[in-house]
C-alpha cells in the first residue's frame, strides 16, 4: 500500500494542540506517512515549557503531497523568505497546502490566499482581512476546502478539517473510525458557524453607543429604524449611514445580534426552555428562534444548550 506523504511544518511559537492535532490524526494513520519539520531543528512551544524537535527541514516539504501548517503565536512577524519561499514551491509542485488557526497568516503570506475563500480562528479573522485584503475571509466557517488549499478555524476545528481530509482521501469509514479513536465527532461540516463570544460587532465609533446600551437594554420591545432614529433625533438616512459607519452593519442586523447573544446567554447559564427564548430576547416565535440559530450559528437552540450548559445554571433570566 502506497501511503500519502504529509508534512507538518512546525513555525517558531507553534501552538502546542494545533501541532499535535495532524500528528496524533496522521501519525497513528497506516494510510499515511507522517514528517514533522522546521526551518531550524527544534521550535519552541508558545506558552513555554515545550520544544517540537522536527524530523526534518524544509527541504521536507519538497516530496510532500500534503503540507499542514499548525497555528503559531507571533502572526505579526514576518516570515523567512526560505519559509515563504518553500511555502509556494510545495504548492507550485502540486502539493495540497492546509492551515489550521493562525496557520492561514503563512499561506496569506505566501500569497497563496490571494484571491480565495479562506478562515482562521474567529479571534483573528479581522487581522487576517486587514493585513491581506486579497483573501476573501469566512469569519464564521469551521473549515474552507478551496480544492487545493483547505483553511480551518482553531483548536477542535483542526480535527474536523484533518477528519475531512481523511474522509476525502480514504472514504468515510477510515474517517469515521478515526473520528472513534479521537473520541471525536465523525463530521461537521465545515460551513458551520464558529462558536465566537459575541456575534454583535464592536463599535468602532461611540456618537450612537448611548442608544445602542439602550437597545441591549430594550431587546423585547418592537424597535423598527423610525423608532431608533427618532430617539437621536435624526433622519432614517443619517441614522443608517452613522450607525453603519460606527458598527459596520445596519441597526436592525446589530438588533438581530444582540438577541441571539442574549438567547445563547440564556441557554448557557439558565434553564428556560427553548419555547420561551423568543419571549425573552424578541426574537419571536419558536420556529423564528430555530431559524435564526441555524442561519447565524448553524445548529439548533437544543444543541447549542446541550454543547454549552454550564453547571451552575439558574431557574430563569
Amino acid at each position: 500500500m502506497k501511503r500519502r506523504n504529509v508534512t507538518v511544518l512546525a513555525l517558531p511559537g507553534v501552538i502546542g494542540l494545533d501541532v499535535a492535532i495532524p500528528v496524533q490524526v496522521f501519525g497513528s494513520d497506516p494510510h499515511y506517512e507522517l514528517t514533522v519539520c522546521a526551518q531550524q531543528g527544534s521550535v519552541p512551544v508558545t506558552g513555554g515549557g515545550l520544544t517540537v524537535t522536527a524530523d526534518a527541514g524544509l527541504e521536507a516539504l519538497e516530496g510532500a503531497g500534503t503540507v499542514i501548517v499548525p497555528g503559531y503565536d507571533d502572526v505579526g512577524t514576518p516570515l523567512a523568505s526560505e519559509v515563504v519561499d518553500a511555502l509556494r514551491a510545495a504548492h507550485s509542485r502540486g502539493a495540497r497546502m492546509v492551515s489550521i488557526c493562525t496557520g492561514a497568516f503563512a499561506l496569506a503570506a505566501a500569497g497563496l490566499l490571494d484571491g480565495r475563500p479562506a478562515t482562521t480562528h474567529w479571534q483573528h479573522t479581522a487581522e487576517l482581512s486587514a493585513r491581506y485584503p486579497r483573501v476573501r475571509v469566512l469569519p464564521n466557517c469551521l473549515y474552507v476546502d478551496d480544492g487545493d488549499i483547505l483553511t480551518s478555524a482553531g483548536v477542535t476545528a483542526g480535527v474536523d478539517l484533518c477528519l475531512h481530509l481523511i474522509r476525502g482521501d480514504e472514504g468515510a469509514a477510515a474517517a469515521n473510525s478515526c473520528a472513534r479513536a479521537l473520541v471525536a465527532p465523525p463530521r461537521r461540516a465545515g460551513g458551520q458557524a464558529q462558536y465566537i463570544e459575541r456575534l454583535r460587532p464592536e463599535a468602532t465609533g461611540d456618537l450612537l453607543g448611548p442608544l445602542r446600551e439602550w437597545m441591549l437594554g430594550n431587546l423585547t420591545h418592537q424597535l423598527d429604524v423610525d423608532t431608533l432614529a427618532g430617539r437621536v433625533h435624526l433622519s432614517r438616512r443619517t441614522f443608517l449611514r452613522r450607525f453603519r459607519e460606527e458598527t459596520g452593519t445596519s441597526p436592525m442586523a446589530w438588533l438581530t445580534s444582540a438577541r441571539l447573544d442574549r438567547a445563547r446567554e440564556l441557554l448557557e447559564t439558565t434553564t428556560v426552555p427553548v419555547e420561551h427564548l423568543g419571549r425573552h430576547t424578541g426574537l419571536g416565535s419558536t420556529a423564528t428562534v430555530r431559524a435564526a440559530f441555524h442561519r447565524h450559528l448553524g445548529t439548533s437552540p437544543r444543541e447549542y444548550r446541550a454543547l454549552f450548559r454550564h453547571r451552575g445554571e439558574t431557574a430563569g433570566p
